[in-house]
């Protein structure tokens, strides 16, 4: 069922009050017009700076307002005096519903029992929901939903229709590039959509699939005023990841789910997976290079922003920045070091009242219910941290192990990160250098590099592979330090999780 037919069927069968939940109220106006059209009623518009006029009514005109339909109490007794079938959209509403304010929240009680026997209607609209305890039984919420892919289809026509006369705006959008724009304009409004290929158009005098970034940019902004969660901007890409290429491949199949073709063939869209490993070997790498393969948002989910001091308060942050990635989906959700961030959750009733239990709780619950193309890679160190709830399966698609890489995969490594600094790699003996880098993280092997490079620099020579050498030899790697917290995390990852690396014979 549309959102459309839902709202006709409430309408129809004498729903009092409607809380329509949505930020476009251009849209829900357009929307409301349709309805009252094919059901033949009236519709007028409430704000608390126009008064209760009648839809579409102009802001320079001043035939129908009335100073005093600006009161809500106002506003209120004109719906119970109409006569005619009617619907009654209020824009600004629901902060008079406070407790400063009770005479207005009496008054919708009482109109909504006289509006159950009549052909009237009031829709409030507001972006986000703030309903008293006092009207629940008399409220239905309906969630208006952000644009479809035929929406945002019907606005990119609309657009270029426009524009092509013109001569002016080069339109190079074959199928592939049109479905490219769309997938990146999905999860903004049909405003914020319109803004963007505005801009496009102002910045660059052409349509094409090249300005998907431009659609990205704008999803960025939206991240960065709700404040709950990061956009990480990345250049990272497989190209420049080394080794892993067991899940490097399960990433590019993941990511060709998002296509139409995926949708026609039936595959769901990937819900995500678990990286566990050692330090520095590439996990949240790999989570930066599949958002920018994938040519969506990287949103990184900081628990530690969450956690708020009003009983509550954390929940109600962990629902918000959900809300938040799915309005911007597709999107990938980085929980980086997830087994720090629920650490504890077993004795969380005692250590603070059992609030990380409860945001555990409503993390693993979305993971398992969600719809939106989300996807989520969680990475985590120290697999006897992580509560065993979150490791069933249905949460996440798969669960890889990333270990230390091997000699071939740290020549590749080196080779990337030389390259990085403006060197040819073939300058360089990279089968010596990984053999001199047994233990070494991809890490501590960047972190080499770069101290050879202050080393070449104050001795003012050219970078060769003796000061690589050199670094090596003056780095105690992280797996010697800590072999038997890797031995262990190794016999756990054994028949448990998928190895991310190709070994030498499989």
């Amino acid at each position: 069922m549309t959102i459309l037919e839902e709202l006709e069927d409430l309408i129809r069968a004498r729903y009092p009050i409607l809380y329509v939940v949505s930020g476009e109220e251009t849209r829900v106006d357009a929307a409301v017009a349709g309805l009252a059209q094919r059901l033949g009623k009236q519709v007028l518009e409430w704000s608390c700076t126009t008064g209760l006029v009648p839809a579409g009514t102009s802001l320079q005109s001043q035939k129908y307002r009335h100073a005093a339909t600006r009161e809500p109490l106002a506003a209120l007794d004109l719906v119970l005096d109409h006569v005619e079938p009617a619907l009654f959209v209020f824009k600004d509403l629901p902060p008079y519903l406070n407790r400063s304010q009770p005479a207005v929240t009496r008054r919708l009680k009482e109109i909504a029992r006289h509006l159950k026997d009549s052909l009237k209607t009031i829709l409030l609209v507001a972006p986000s929901l703030e309903l008293p305890a006092e009207l629940e039984k008399e409220v239905t919420v309906v969630h208006f939903p952000l644009p479809t892919r035929d929406d945002l289809g019907a606005l990119l026509d609309r657009v270029i229709r426009e524009v092509e006369p013109s001569g002016q705006v080069e339109v190079d959008l074959d199928e592939a590039g049109r479905e490219r724009l769309l997938q990146a304009a999905l999860g903004l409004t049909l405003n914020e959509a319109e803004n963007v290929l505005a801009r496009i158009l102002v910045r660059h005098r052409c349509l094409s699939a090249e300005q998907v970034p431009e659609f990205l940019a704008e999803k960025r902004q939206l991240i960065r005023k709700n404040g709950l969660l990061e956009y990480y901007d990345t250049v990272e890409s497989f190209a420049t990841v080394g080794g892993l290429a067991a899940l490097k491949d399960w990433l590019v199949k993941r990511g060709a789910a998002f296509t139409p073709a995926a949708r026609a063939y039936g595959l769901p869209p990937p819900r995500g997976l678990l990286l566990l490993g050692v330090q520095g070997c590439g996990k949240s790498l790999c989570a930066k290079a599949a958002a920018n393969a994938w040519q969506v948002p990287l949103l990184r989910f900081d628990m530690g922003r969450m956690f708020g001091s009003l009983v509550g308060s954390s929940e109600e942050n962990v629902r918000r920045a959900i809300q938040v990635a799915e309005s911007v989906a597709p999107a990938v959700l980085w929980v980086d070091e997830i087994d720090k961030a629920f650490a504890g959750t077993q004795g969380s009733t005692f250590s603070d009242a059992g609030t990380t239990a409860r945001v555990l709780g409503t993390f693993l619950t979305w993971l398992s219910e969600k719809t939106a193309p989300v996807f989520v890679v969680a990475t985590a160190n120290d697999i006897s941290q992580l509560p065993p709830e979150l490791l069933r399966k249905g949460r996440f698609d798969d669960l890889f192990f990333v270990d230390l890489p091997e000699a071939a995969e740290r020549a590749e490594i080196f080779a990337i990160h030389i390259a990085r600094h403006g060197r040819d790699p073939a300058a360089f003996d990279l089968p010596v250098l990984a053999a001199a880098s047994g233990d070494f993280s991809g890490a501590e092997i960047a972190e080499a590099v770069i101290s050879a490079l202050y080393e070449g620099f104050s001795r003012g020579e050219e970078l060769r592979t003796e000061h690589v050498l050199l670094a090596l030899r003056e780095t105690v790697p992280l797996a010697r330090t800590m072999s038997e917290h890797l031995q262990r995390l190794r016999d756990w990852a054994t028949g448990r999780a998928r190895p991310a690396s190709r070994r030498a014979g499989t």
